[in-house]
């Protein structure tokens, strides 16, 4: 990375922070970090990056300042939101000023839109969904896939106990109606993929119950997503069971109380303002304000932490075979900001092709899980690898494939 600039916009959020931090590690020094509140970067230039960084007003809702930002840049990773409002005005821009780019989110809004301006041939790497989730959500289990000769099912929990930020909430009321593919929502509550296609209503949520990596109760809700459907098809799964987990129960209030702030967030016309400061209970709250008291209340007297459980069953060496992985983290923001800069590194080295992509189509996971190894203990970060031979064989149902552990009974063996 040495000689690149290398633009983080959005830099003095949490998720900017985090990368901006990583792709020092990584030997970046050239930063250009850009946000709306100078003074935050140059917080964060004087204390953890250590003097290196140039500091540059930007907002990225304004096409001047924007372009200004990415003007001279070999490559902009966009960590500014919310995504679903901005979709592909980073990367467009980016393009514009002849520079590569890796939006941290992105997902099929931005990438149709690149598409319908155009832009879809460009000679430029732009790279969607670099995160957490969209990102290494599917990344993991396609590292996973490689232990197999045929990989057949997959159950996944994700979720955890941390601090929601204004951008994350808005980026939740908007997801209900712009997230996924063709105008669709970001996914369909309560799907799963079965004999290899979606199919409504086969799961149920639960309120308090024990599931893998987890500990304690906690409430899981079954949810199926555009980027969960290209893994499903991209592996070849038969049946795919997918858990969003909520270990706390202020927030978890909050989120199923989601479309009732999504109606009142919508104007005459049906478009949701998702800065409004009213769509709420009537108090006058917004679902921003809510949930983000909901998560310090979660919080309360507790650690922060961000999971990711994952059980894959198949055939290996000629017979049935599973294996399940534990990705736990005390910030899914500065994880996130971590998957965006290696994604910047392999873009650079010319790992990346020209033209547009989602990170997991692109990115090799063998690189990326040895970037989570290198970067362990600056995030605090394990991943914990089980394999198992499944008593049931391939007729193993998703949901009897994670063992029924919490995070400090599972064994730890190859631990990153």
């Amino acid at each position: 990375m040495n000689g690149h600039v290398v633009g983080v916009l959005g830099a003095s959020g949490m998720v900017g922070q985090g990368a901006a931090v990583q792709l020092r590690r990584l030997g970046a020094d050239r930063l250009r970090l850009g946000a709306r509140r100078p003074d935050a970067l140059r917080r964060l230039v004087g204390g953890r990056l250590d003097g290196h960084g140039e500091v540059r007003p930007a907002d990225a809702t304004d096409p001047e300042s924007l372009a200004a930002f990415c003007t001279g840049c070999d490559i902009v990773i966009n960590c500014a939101g919310p995504t679903y409002q901005l979709k592909e005005t980073v990367a467009a821009a980016a393009v514009a000023a002849g520079a590569h780019c890796v939006d941290v989110a992105g997902d099929d809004p931005a990438h149709e839109r690149m598409v319908a301006r155009g832009l879809a041939g460009t000679d430029r790497a732009v790279v969607f969904s670099a995160g957490v989730l969209p990102g290494l959500s599917s990344i993991v289990p396609r590292w996973m896939a490689r232990a197999f000769e045929r990989p057949a099912t997959l159950t996944a929990h994700v979720g955890g106990r941390e601090p929601c930020s204004p951008v994350v909430a808005a980026d939740m009321l908007l997801s209900l109606r712009t997230g996924g593919a063709d105008g669709a929502a970001f996914g369909e509550a309560l799907a799963a993929w079965r004999a290899g296609r979606r199919r409504s209503r086969v799961l149920r949520a639960t309120e308090r119950n024990r599931v893998p990596g987890f500990p304690g109760l906690v409430a899981a809700t079954p949810f199926l997503s555009a980027e969960t459907e290209r893994l499903a098809r991209a592996l070849a799964l038969t049946d795919v069971d997918w858990f969003n987990v909520h270990p706390g129960s202020a927030v978890r209030a909050e989120m199923l109380r989601l479309p009732h702030y999504l109606t009142e967030a919508a104007g005459p016309a049906g478009a949701v303002d998702p800065t409004s400061t009213t769509a709420g209970t009537g108090a006058g709250e917004s679902f921003g304000v809510r949930l983000a008291r909901a998560a310090e209340l979660d919080l309360a007297g507790r650690s922060p932490f961000y999971a990711m459980a994952f059980a894959m069953t198949g055939r290996a060496a000629g017979g049935p075979a599973g294996r399940t992985v534990l990705l736990r983290t005390p910030s899914s923001y500065h994880l996130t900001g971590l998957v965006g800069a290696l994604a910047a590194q392999h873009v650079l080295a010319g790992d990346v092709p020209p033209g547009l992509h989602f990170a997991a189509d692109v990115l090799d996971p063998e690189l990326i899980v040895d970037g989570l190894h290198a970067a362990s203990a600056s995030l605090a970060l394990s991943l914990t690898v089980s394999d198992t031979a499944p008593a049931r064989g391939d007729s193993r149902s998703p949901a009897d494939a994670g063992p029924d552990l919490s995070a400090e009974d599972l064994v730890e063996e190859g631990v990153l």
